[in-house]
């Protein structure tokens, strides 16, 4: 490919779109999963290329230093996104309770992560509590500046994953920052508010029920933890990239996806650390720290694998995937929308049969 020449998939965009409907719609029917409206229609076949891309693209994006840089800043943002969420909750409850939730994640979070969650919580528990009205509105005002980092630093990594340029303005830029870092917080606090209400009902039916209904309730507070969580990966996928923004469908099992290897990233991560990790004689002091900033990587490269997951899937398809009444492909507002996959028999014969269709 020389220099001039377009990328491969903008070159299949432009073949398509040079195709009459009916060869574009006999092209489809060559390609696995090119019809397919949702991510669940695809085949194997399809599903099998994607997991293919996914595997390139992760290192052509780089996504192990994105997630670092994401990593970075997240640890900037990480008290004022604690002091927001503590704000938030302490409008309709004891803040206070948030730090005993913590309790919640002994046998999921490494336990230095814990540590440094406790301390940061009661500290800043300690310090707003004489905080009313415009104190608390300007120290919530703050504390969303301080956590916008993170949003900021998705939506810039979102944006090479998903192959676009950033055009917004600095107001809109900062508004959609703003709204995605409060929607972390409020997402927080309904979690917070659902696994204590699941709890409180587990302690209290403790000595009414059997074995096998608490472990049902207790299934039911993490599937209910894991569904917020996948949320909150959904509206970044969803409003974090500078794109038309896709249909809630094409974002759930890349949400899903992060969300599982989440999970496992944390808990195995949880269990070499205080098992086989050697942290503090590497590190010394300083090995809390190292921990939660290795925490906090995985977790930001689980999210960007997820990322990747629902791009590749979207350019699996030839169908439109963005929000809206369906457009053609190149007037849709996405680069991975307007572009799609062929493999090289598929673009031969794309080309031949708009070779013979244009002689015709």
């Amino acid at each position: 490919m020389t220099k001039a020449d377009p990328p491969p998939a903008q070159a299949d965009a432009e073949l398509i779109q040079r195709a009459t409907p009916e060869l574009a719609s006999q092209m489809a029917q060559d390609v696995p999963g090119a019809t397919a409206l949702s991510p669940l229609q695809m085949p194997p076949r399809a599903w099998w290329a994607i997991a293919r891309r996914v595997f390139v693209m992760n290192d052509f994006h780089n996504l192990a230093l994105l997630a670092a840089g994401v990593a970075f800043f997240a640890f900037l943002a990480f008290v004022p996104l604690i002091a927001v969420i503590v704000l938030l909750y302490g409008l309709i409850a004891d803040p206070a309770t948030v730090a005993d939730s913590l309790d919640l994640l002994t046998d999921v979070v490494p336990g230095e992560v814990l540590t440094i969650l406790r301390e940061q919580l009661l500290q800043i528990v300690t310090t707003n509590k004489a905080q009313q009205g415009l104190g608390l509105l300007v120290a919530l005002l703050f504390s969303t500046y301080g956590a916008m980092r993170a949003a900021t630093a998705m939506m810039r990594a979102l944006n090479i994953i998903y192959e676009e340029h950033e055009t917004r303005g600095f107001f809109r830029t900062t508004w959609v920052a703003v709204t995605i870092t409060l929607g972390m917080a409020g997402i927080a606090i309904v979690g917070l508010v659902s696994i204590s209400l699941f709890s409180y009902a587990r302690n209290f039916l403790a000595g009414y029920i059997g074995n096998g209904a608490l472990m049902l309730a207790q299934t039911l507070t993490w599937v209910v933890a894991a569904m917020l969580v996948s949320v909150t990966f959904a509206i970044f996928f969803r409003y974090a990239p500078d794109r038309r923004a896709a249909k809630w469908r094409w974002l759930s099992l890349g949400s899903v996806a992060s969300t599982l290897l989440w999970l496992c990233i944390t808990v195995g991560f949880g269990f070499y650390a205080s098992n086989f990790g050697n942290y503090n004689a590497t590190y010394g002091s300083l090995a809390t720290i190292v921990i939660f900033q290795m925490w906090l990587f995985l977790s930001a490269y689980s999210v960007l694998i997820g990322a990747e997951f629902n791009a590749e899937t979207e350019r699996q398809t030839f169908c439109d995937s963005t929000v809206g009444a369906d457009r053609p492909i190149g007037q849709r507002g996405a680069v991975l929308a307007d572009t799609v996959a062929l493999d090289e028999a598929s673009r031969a014969i794309l080309e031949k049969r708009s070779r013979r269709q244009a002689s015709r």
